[in-house]
Protein backbone atom coordinates (compact mmCIF):
# COMPACT_ATOMS: atom_id res chain seq x y z
CA UNK A 1 0.00 0.00 0.00
CA UNK A 2 1.14 3.27 -0.91
CA UNK A 3 -0.46 6.88 0.09
CA UNK A 4 -0.56 6.72 3.92
CA UNK A 5 0.57 10.09 4.54
CA UNK A 6 0.36 12.87 2.54
CA UNK A 7 -2.43 15.20 4.95
CA UNK A 8 -0.85 13.70 7.71
CA UNK A 9 2.62 16.13 6.73
CA UNK A 10 0.67 19.23 6.44
CA UNK A 11 1.29 20.02 10.54
CA UNK A 12 0.09 23.18 10.30
CA UNK A 13 -2.86 22.40 9.86
CA UNK A 14 -3.47 20.75 12.74
CA UNK A 15 -4.93 22.38 15.72
CA UNK A 16 -3.74 20.90 18.85
CA UNK A 17 -0.77 21.93 20.62
CA UNK A 18 -0.86 18.77 21.46
CA UNK A 19 -0.29 17.13 18.02
CA UNK A 20 2.61 19.91 17.34
CA UNK A 21 4.45 18.33 20.05
CA UNK A 22 4.23 14.79 18.87
CA UNK A 23 4.58 15.26 15.45
CA UNK A 24 8.33 16.81 15.62
CA UNK A 25 9.06 14.43 18.20
CA UNK A 26 7.91 11.50 15.47
CA UNK A 27 10.03 12.97 12.58
CA UNK A 28 13.28 13.33 15.05
CA UNK A 29 12.87 9.84 15.96
CA UNK A 30 12.20 8.29 12.72
CA UNK A 31 15.29 10.36 11.15
CA UNK A 32 17.62 8.85 14.24
CA UNK A 33 16.25 5.30 13.60
CA UNK A 34 17.06 5.92 9.33
CA UNK A 35 20.42 6.59 10.42
CA UNK A 36 21.31 4.02 12.62
CA UNK A 37 22.75 0.40 12.11
CA UNK A 38 20.00 -1.88 11.29
CA UNK A 39 19.67 -4.84 13.36
CA UNK A 40 21.01 -8.37 11.99
CA UNK A 41 18.38 -9.49 9.33
CA UNK A 42 17.90 -12.27 7.06
CA UNK A 43 18.72 -12.00 3.58
CA UNK A 44 16.38 -11.94 0.85
CA UNK A 45 15.89 -15.20 -1.18
CA UNK A 46 17.33 -13.39 -4.41
CA UNK A 47 20.05 -11.25 -5.46
CA UNK A 48 17.70 -8.03 -5.92
CA UNK A 49 16.07 -8.67 -2.92
CA UNK A 50 13.07 -9.29 -4.92
CA UNK A 51 11.37 -12.00 -2.58
CA UNK A 52 11.31 -13.04 0.79
CA UNK A 53 10.99 -16.67 0.12
CA UNK A 54 12.31 -18.07 -3.78
CA UNK A 55 11.71 -21.63 -4.63
CA UNK A 56 13.11 -21.79 -8.22
CA UNK A 57 11.27 -23.48 -10.86
CA UNK A 58 13.44 -26.62 -12.85
CA UNK A 59 15.31 -25.68 -15.48
CA UNK A 60 12.89 -27.52 -17.60
CA UNK A 61 9.36 -26.56 -16.40
CA UNK A 62 7.06 -25.22 -18.94
CA UNK A 63 4.53 -23.82 -16.37
CA UNK A 64 4.04 -20.27 -15.96
CA UNK A 65 6.06 -18.68 -13.18
CA UNK A 66 3.49 -16.82 -10.28
CA UNK A 67 5.14 -15.03 -7.47
CA UNK A 68 2.66 -13.58 -4.75
CA UNK A 69 3.31 -10.70 -2.72
CA UNK A 70 4.32 -11.53 0.85
CA UNK A 71 0.63 -9.78 1.78
CA UNK A 72 -1.76 -12.69 0.39
CA UNK A 73 -1.59 -16.11 1.97
CA UNK A 74 -0.43 -19.04 1.10
CA UNK A 75 -1.70 -22.48 2.73
CA UNK A 76 1.62 -23.60 4.89
CA UNK A 77 3.47 -20.31 4.88
CA UNK A 78 3.95 -17.55 6.81
CA UNK A 79 2.80 -14.55 5.85
CA UNK A 80 4.72 -11.91 6.76
CA UNK A 81 3.77 -8.55 5.54
CA UNK A 82 7.75 -7.60 5.34
CA UNK A 83 7.47 -7.60 9.15
CA UNK A 84 10.30 -9.39 11.44
CA UNK A 85 7.79 -9.26 13.99
CA UNK A 86 5.60 -11.31 12.05
CA UNK A 87 8.05 -13.47 10.58
CA UNK A 88 8.94 -14.34 13.85
CA UNK A 89 5.49 -14.65 15.56
CA UNK A 90 2.94 -15.68 12.89
CA UNK A 91 1.77 -18.84 12.01
CA UNK A 92 1.56 -20.42 8.85
CA UNK A 93 -1.82 -19.48 7.05
CA UNK A 94 -3.96 -22.50 6.90
CA UNK A 95 -5.52 -21.97 3.38
CA UNK A 96 -4.98 -20.00 0.59
CA UNK A 97 -6.31 -16.72 0.06
CA UNK A 98 -9.50 -16.78 -2.45
CA UNK A 99 -7.60 -14.62 -5.24
CA UNK A 100 -5.55 -17.81 -5.77
CA UNK A 101 -7.72 -20.11 -6.31
CA UNK A 102 -7.75 -20.12 -10.68
CA UNK A 103 -3.82 -20.08 -10.26
CA UNK A 104 -3.94 -23.11 -7.83
CA UNK A 105 -6.56 -25.34 -10.47
CA UNK A 106 -4.30 -23.80 -13.42
CA UNK A 107 -0.68 -25.62 -12.08
CA UNK A 108 1.35 -22.46 -12.41
CA UNK A 109 4.66 -22.94 -10.73
CA UNK A 110 4.61 -20.38 -7.48
CA UNK A 111 8.45 -19.49 -7.17
CA UNK A 112 7.78 -17.02 -4.02
CA UNK A 113 6.42 -14.76 -1.80
CA UNK A 114 7.84 -11.26 -2.79
CA UNK A 115 9.17 -8.23 -0.41
CA UNK A 116 7.25 -5.39 0.18
CA UNK A 117 7.55 -1.99 2.68
CA UNK A 118 7.11 -3.32 5.98
CA UNK A 119 3.44 -3.83 6.73
CA UNK A 120 2.35 -2.28 3.28
CA UNK A 121 2.73 1.27 4.72
CA UNK A 122 5.23 3.07 2.49
CA UNK A 123 5.61 4.20 -0.73
CA UNK A 124 8.90 3.67 -1.32
CA UNK A 125 9.09 -0.17 -1.41
CA UNK A 126 11.97 0.27 1.18
CA UNK A 127 12.28 -2.74 4.11
CA UNK A 128 14.44 -2.43 6.63
CA UNK A 129 14.23 -6.16 7.99
CA UNK A 130 14.69 -7.85 4.55
CA UNK A 131 16.83 -5.25 2.33
CA UNK A 132 15.33 -2.95 -0.10
CA UNK A 133 14.60 -4.82 -4.01
CA UNK A 134 17.03 -2.94 -6.43
CA UNK A 135 15.17 -1.06 -8.90
CA UNK A 136 16.16 -2.51 -12.19
CA UNK A 137 16.36 1.04 -14.02
CA UNK A 138 18.91 2.77 -11.78
CA UNK A 139 19.91 0.28 -8.51
CA UNK A 140 19.95 3.49 -6.98
CA UNK A 141 16.46 4.45 -6.89
CA UNK A 142 13.54 3.10 -4.63
CA UNK A 143 11.74 0.48 -6.25
CA UNK A 144 8.54 1.42 -5.38
CA UNK A 145 6.04 0.34 -3.01
CA UNK A 146 4.50 -1.12 -1.79
CA UNK A 147 4.38 -4.19 -3.84
CA UNK A 148 8.14 -3.60 -4.64
CA UNK A 149 9.14 -6.99 -4.71
CA UNK A 150 6.45 -7.96 -7.22
CA UNK A 151 7.63 -5.53 -9.69
CA UNK A 152 11.22 -6.21 -9.48
CA UNK A 153 10.32 -9.98 -9.68
CA UNK A 154 9.07 -9.53 -13.26
CA UNK A 155 11.47 -6.78 -14.07
CA UNK A 156 14.20 -9.25 -13.38
CA UNK A 157 12.74 -12.23 -15.38
CA UNK A 158 12.13 -14.07 -12.00
CA UNK A 159 8.82 -14.77 -12.57
CA UNK A 160 6.25 -14.29 -15.58
CA UNK A 161 3.68 -12.23 -13.44
CA UNK A 162 3.01 -11.53 -10.09
CA UNK A 163 0.11 -10.54 -7.87
CA UNK A 164 0.13 -7.24 -5.69
CA UNK A 165 -2.14 -5.35 -3.66
CA UNK A 166 -3.36 -1.90 -4.53
CA UNK A 167 -4.73 0.28 -1.98
CA UNK A 168 -3.41 3.78 -3.05
CA UNK A 169 -1.06 3.14 -5.69
CA UNK A 170 0.98 -0.04 -4.42
CA UNK A 171 0.78 -1.77 -7.73
CA UNK A 172 1.18 1.17 -9.94
CA UNK A 173 3.75 2.88 -8.38
CA UNK A 174 6.42 0.18 -8.11
CA UNK A 175 5.38 -0.74 -11.76
CA UNK A 176 6.28 2.87 -12.48
CA UNK A 177 9.71 2.81 -10.80
CA UNK A 178 10.61 -0.24 -12.09
CA UNK A 179 9.31 0.24 -16.22
CA UNK A 180 6.42 -3.13 -16.22
CA UNK A 181 3.03 -2.98 -16.34
CA UNK A 182 0.71 -2.73 -13.62
CA UNK A 183 -3.21 -3.02 -12.91
CA UNK A 184 -5.46 -2.00 -10.09
CA UNK A 185 -8.39 -3.83 -10.62
CA UNK A 186 -11.83 -2.13 -9.99
CA UNK A 187 -12.75 -2.06 -6.32
CA UNK A 188 -14.69 -5.95 -5.05
CA UNK A 189 -14.08 -7.27 -8.63
CA UNK A 190 -11.29 -9.54 -6.90
CA UNK A 191 -11.89 -11.16 -3.36
CA UNK A 192 -9.63 -10.34 -0.87
CA UNK A 193 -10.17 -12.90 1.54
CA UNK A 194 -7.00 -13.99 3.22
CA UNK A 195 -5.13 -10.74 2.02
CA UNK A 196 -3.65 -8.98 5.17
CA UNK A 197 -6.17 -5.72 5.15
CA UNK A 198 -5.53 -2.33 5.15
CA UNK A 199 -8.97 -0.68 3.94
CA UNK A 200 -10.55 -3.68 3.22
CA UNK A 201 -14.46 -2.23 2.83
CA UNK A 202 -13.05 0.99 1.14
CA UNK A 203 -9.52 1.00 -0.84
CA UNK A 204 -7.82 -2.72 -1.30
CA UNK A 205 -7.59 -4.78 -4.30
CA UNK A 206 -5.44 -6.98 -6.31
CA UNK A 207 -4.12 -6.90 -9.33
CA UNK A 208 -1.46 -8.32 -11.86
CA UNK A 209 2.06 -7.09 -12.16
CA UNK A 210 4.31 -8.15 -15.67
CA UNK A 211 6.63 -7.20 -18.25
CA UNK A 212 4.26 -6.22 -21.00
CA UNK A 213 0.40 -5.58 -21.17
CA UNK A 214 0.45 -9.65 -22.84
CA UNK A 215 1.53 -11.00 -19.54
CA UNK A 216 -1.02 -8.50 -17.59
CA UNK A 217 -3.93 -10.11 -19.31
CA UNK A 218 -2.45 -14.00 -18.32
CA UNK A 219 -1.83 -12.46 -14.97
CA UNK A 220 -5.75 -11.36 -14.96
CA UNK A 221 -6.79 -14.71 -16.56
CA UNK A 222 -5.41 -16.30 -13.09
CA UNK A 223 -8.01 -13.38 -11.10
CA UNK A 224 -11.01 -13.55 -13.12
CA UNK A 225 -12.47 -17.02 -14.96
CA UNK A 226 -12.77 -15.91 -18.43
CA UNK A 227 -10.88 -12.96 -18.86
CA UNK A 228 -8.92 -13.63 -21.88
CA UNK A 229 -12.10 -13.91 -23.70
CA UNK A 230 -13.32 -10.95 -22.38
CA UNK A 231 -10.17 -9.29 -23.24
CA UNK A 232 -10.21 -10.82 -27.29
CA UNK A 233 -13.80 -8.99 -27.29
CA UNK A 234 -12.78 -5.59 -26.58
CA UNK A 235 -9.75 -6.17 -28.84
CA UNK A 236 -12.07 -7.21 -32.01
CA UNK A 237 -14.15 -4.22 -30.91
CA UNK A 238 -11.38 -1.63 -30.70
CA UNK A 239 -8.74 -3.00 -32.86
CA UNK A 240 -7.23 0.45 -33.42
CA UNK A 241 -6.94 3.95 -31.59
CA UNK A 242 -9.94 5.62 -33.55
CA UNK A 243 -12.73 6.54 -31.67
CA UNK A 244 -11.13 6.12 -28.23
CA UNK A 245 -11.36 9.38 -26.40
CA UNK A 246 -8.86 9.81 -23.69
CA UNK A 247 -9.60 13.02 -20.91
CA UNK A 248 -5.88 14.42 -19.98
CA UNK A 249 -5.23 15.83 -16.59
CA UNK A 250 -2.47 17.80 -15.60
CA UNK A 251 -0.79 17.79 -12.33
CA UNK A 252 0.81 20.83 -10.94
CA UNK A 253 4.48 20.34 -10.34
CA UNK A 254 4.68 17.49 -12.68
CA UNK A 255 8.29 17.19 -14.36
CA UNK A 256 8.04 18.65 -17.76
CA UNK A 257 9.76 15.85 -19.35
CA UNK A 258 7.19 13.80 -17.27
CA UNK A 259 4.37 15.15 -18.91
CA UNK A 260 5.72 15.44 -22.80
CA UNK A 261 6.57 11.77 -22.49
CA UNK A 262 2.71 11.13 -22.14
CA UNK A 263 1.68 13.69 -24.49
CA UNK A 264 4.23 11.96 -27.18
CA UNK A 265 2.99 8.25 -25.95
CA UNK A 266 -1.01 9.36 -26.32
CA UNK A 267 -0.47 11.27 -29.96
CA UNK A 268 1.76 8.17 -31.06
CA UNK A 269 -1.19 6.06 -30.58
CA UNK A 270 -3.89 8.26 -31.97
CA UNK A 271 -6.48 8.57 -29.40
CA UNK A 272 -8.58 11.39 -29.62
CA UNK A 273 -7.18 13.35 -26.53
CA UNK A 274 -9.34 16.17 -25.12
CA UNK A 275 -8.27 18.13 -21.42
CA UNK A 276 -10.26 18.22 -18.77
CA UNK A 277 -11.31 21.21 -16.86
CA UNK A 278 -9.35 22.84 -14.11
CA UNK A 279 -12.79 21.94 -11.87
CA UNK A 280 -12.42 18.39 -12.10
CA UNK A 281 -8.78 18.44 -11.32
CA UNK A 282 -9.38 20.18 -8.35
CA UNK A 283 -11.42 17.48 -7.51
CA UNK A 284 -9.04 14.73 -8.03
CA UNK A 285 -6.39 16.42 -6.22
CA UNK A 286 -9.16 16.67 -3.13
CA UNK A 287 -9.78 13.19 -3.78
CA UNK A 288 -5.88 12.06 -3.90
CA UNK A 289 -6.20 13.62 -0.12
CA UNK A 290 -9.43 11.94 1.07
CA UNK A 291 -8.06 8.44 -0.28
CA UNK A 292 -4.37 8.91 2.08
CA UNK A 293 -6.52 9.75 5.08
CA UNK A 294 -8.81 6.60 4.66
CA UNK A 295 -6.00 4.69 3.74
CA UNK A 296 -3.49 5.99 6.72
CA UNK A 297 -6.67 5.17 9.15
CA UNK A 298 -7.26 1.89 7.66
CA UNK A 299 -3.27 0.84 8.31
CA UNK A 300 -3.71 2.34 12.05
CA UNK A 301 -7.04 0.66 12.58
CA UNK A 302 -5.66 -3.12 11.84
CA UNK A 303 -1.97 -2.60 13.02
CA UNK A 304 -2.05 0.22 16.14
CA UNK A 305 -1.31 -2.80 17.92
CA UNK A 306 2.27 -3.30 17.00
CA UNK A 307 2.72 0.25 18.02
CA UNK A 308 5.17 -1.06 20.79
CA UNK A 309 7.08 -4.44 19.75
CA UNK A 310 10.59 -4.04 19.37
CA UNK A 311 10.06 -5.81 16.26
CA UNK A 312 8.48 -3.34 14.28
CA UNK A 313 10.82 -0.56 12.77
CA UNK A 314 10.25 3.22 14.47
CA UNK A 315 9.57 4.56 10.98
CA UNK A 316 6.23 2.07 10.55
CA UNK A 317 5.13 3.06 14.17
CA UNK A 318 5.17 6.65 13.27
CA UNK A 319 3.31 6.45 10.29
CA UNK A 320 0.47 4.36 12.37
CA UNK A 321 0.50 7.17 14.55
CA UNK A 322 0.10 10.03 12.20
CA UNK A 323 -2.47 7.55 10.33
CA UNK A 324 -4.51 7.48 14.30
CA UNK A 325 -4.32 11.45 14.57
CA UNK A 326 -6.80 11.54 11.63
CA UNK A 327 -9.46 9.39 12.68
CA UNK A 328 -11.81 11.88 15.01
CA UNK A 329 -10.38 14.67 12.76
CA UNK A 330 -10.08 14.23 8.75
CA UNK A 331 -11.38 10.72 8.62
CA UNK A 332 -14.95 10.88 9.15
CA UNK A 333 -14.81 14.04 5.98
CA UNK A 334 -13.19 11.83 3.44
CA UNK A 335 -15.49 9.02 4.27
CA UNK A 336 -18.47 11.06 3.59
CA UNK A 337 -16.91 12.36 0.58
CA UNK A 338 -16.39 9.24 -1.46
CA UNK A 339 -19.48 8.72 -2.84
CA UNK A 340 -19.56 12.79 -4.66
CA UNK A 341 -16.21 11.42 -5.89
CA UNK A 342 -17.41 8.12 -7.71
CA UNK A 343 -20.44 10.16 -8.92
CA UNK A 344 -17.94 12.69 -10.15
CA UNK A 345 -15.85 9.82 -12.04
CA UNK A 346 -19.09 8.63 -13.44
CA UNK A 347 -20.18 11.86 -15.42
CA UNK A 348 -16.93 11.96 -16.58
CA UNK A 349 -17.01 8.48 -17.92
CA UNK A 350 -20.02 9.59 -19.91
CA UNK A 351 -17.53 11.91 -21.90
CA UNK A 352 -14.54 10.15 -22.27
CA UNK A 353 -13.47 6.50 -22.74
CA UNK A 354 -10.28 7.11 -20.07
CA UNK A 355 -8.65 9.36 -18.13
CA UNK A 356 -4.73 10.09 -18.84
CA UNK A 357 -1.91 11.45 -16.66
CA UNK A 358 1.82 10.38 -15.55
CA UNK A 359 1.12 7.62 -12.70
CA UNK A 360 4.10 9.97 -11.23
CA UNK A 361 5.07 13.22 -11.40
CA UNK A 362 8.96 12.74 -11.60
CA UNK A 363 11.33 9.88 -11.91
CA UNK A 364 11.49 7.44 -8.78
CA UNK A 365 13.76 9.42 -5.98
CA UNK A 366 17.23 7.63 -4.70
CA UNK A 367 17.49 6.20 -1.92
CA UNK A 368 18.87 8.12 1.23
CA UNK A 369 22.02 7.13 1.74
CA UNK A 370 20.95 7.06 5.74
CA UNK A 371 17.92 4.65 5.27
CA UNK A 372 14.33 5.77 4.81
CA UNK A 373 12.58 8.06 7.31
CA UNK A 374 8.65 9.42 7.31
CA UNK A 375 9.73 12.49 5.70
CA UNK A 376 11.30 10.93 3.31
CA UNK A 377 8.44 8.52 2.48
CA UNK A 378 6.23 11.88 2.45
CA UNK A 379 8.30 13.50 -0.37
CA UNK A 380 8.06 10.14 -2.14
CA UNK A 381 4.54 9.96 -1.62
CA UNK A 382 3.79 13.19 -3.11
CA UNK A 383 5.02 12.05 -6.47
CA UNK A 384 2.28 9.51 -6.85
CA UNK A 385 -1.01 10.50 -8.68
CA UNK A 386 -2.85 6.96 -7.83
CA UNK A 387 -5.01 7.82 -4.68
CA UNK A 388 -7.94 9.09 -6.01
CA UNK A 389 -8.64 5.97 -8.58
CA UNK A 390 -8.84 3.88 -4.88
CA UNK A 391 -11.02 6.58 -3.61
CA UNK A 392 -13.02 5.92 -6.92
CA UNK A 393 -13.02 2.22 -7.00
CA UNK A 394 -12.46 1.74 -10.99
CA UNK A 395 -9.50 0.08 -12.53
CA UNK A 396 -6.03 2.08 -13.75
CA UNK A 397 -3.56 0.66 -16.00
CA UNK A 398 0.39 1.66 -15.69
CA UNK A 399 2.07 1.12 -18.98
CA UNK A 400 5.83 2.36 -19.26
CA UNK A 401 6.50 4.79 -21.51
CA UNK A 402 9.97 6.33 -23.26
CA UNK A 403 10.83 9.28 -21.78
CA UNK A 404 13.86 11.74 -22.97
CA UNK A 405 16.47 14.06 -21.51
CA UNK A 406 15.96 11.91 -18.18
CA UNK A 407 18.84 9.49 -16.23
CA UNK A 408 16.46 6.73 -16.83
CA UNK A 409 15.05 5.62 -20.06
CA UNK A 410 11.05 4.72 -18.79
CA UNK A 411 8.11 6.55 -17.20
CA UNK A 412 4.85 5.46 -16.64
CA UNK A 413 1.40 6.62 -18.44
CA UNK A 414 -1.73 5.94 -16.06
CA UNK A 415 -4.93 5.11 -17.93
CA UNK A 416 -8.15 5.06 -15.37
CA UNK A 417 -11.21 3.29 -17.08
CA UNK A 418 -14.92 3.09 -15.42
CA UNK A 419 -15.51 0.20 -13.34
CA UNK A 420 -15.11 -2.87 -14.84
CA UNK A 421 -13.28 -2.11 -17.98
CA UNK A 422 -10.45 -4.15 -17.40
CA UNK A 423 -10.22 -5.67 -20.68
CA UNK A 424 -10.90 -2.57 -22.20
CA UNK A 425 -8.21 -0.70 -20.58
CA UNK A 426 -5.41 -3.27 -21.30
CA UNK A 427 -6.32 -3.21 -25.22
CA UNK A 428 -5.92 0.38 -24.49
CA UNK A 429 -2.22 -0.19 -23.08
CA UNK A 430 -1.75 -2.79 -26.04
CA UNK A 431 -2.62 0.10 -28.55
CA UNK A 432 -0.08 2.38 -26.65
CA UNK A 433 2.85 -0.33 -25.81
CA UNK A 434 2.60 -1.17 -29.81
CA UNK A 435 2.65 2.75 -30.21
CA UNK A 436 5.61 3.14 -28.61
CA UNK A 437 7.83 0.40 -29.70
CA UNK A 438 7.01 1.60 -33.41
CA UNK A 439 7.43 5.49 -32.82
Amino acid sequence: MSGLFSPCFRIATFKSAVIRTIVPAIFFVTWLSGCAIPNARPESSTRDKAFIEYWPPSNDSKKLRLAVKDLIDMKGVVTTAGSEFLAKHASPAKRDAKCLAIARQSGVQFVGKTNLSELAVAVSGMNAYYGTPRNPLDRGRIPGGSSSGSAVAVANDEADVSFGTDTAGSIRVPAACCGVVGLKTTFGLVPIDGVYPIAPNRLDTIGPLAKDIAGTVRGMDLLQVGFSGRYRQAVAAKPSADGIRIGRVYVEGTNPNVDRAVDDALAATGFKVVNLSREFTDKWIQAQKDAATVAAVGAWLYDQKFTNESQVTIRTKAVLALGGLQYKTAYPEALRKQAAWKSELGRAFEHVDFIALPTLKNLPPHVPLFGGTVAFEARALALQNTQAVNFGGVPALAVPIPIKHQSIPLTSLQLVGPRFAEPDLLNAGRLVEAAVKNH
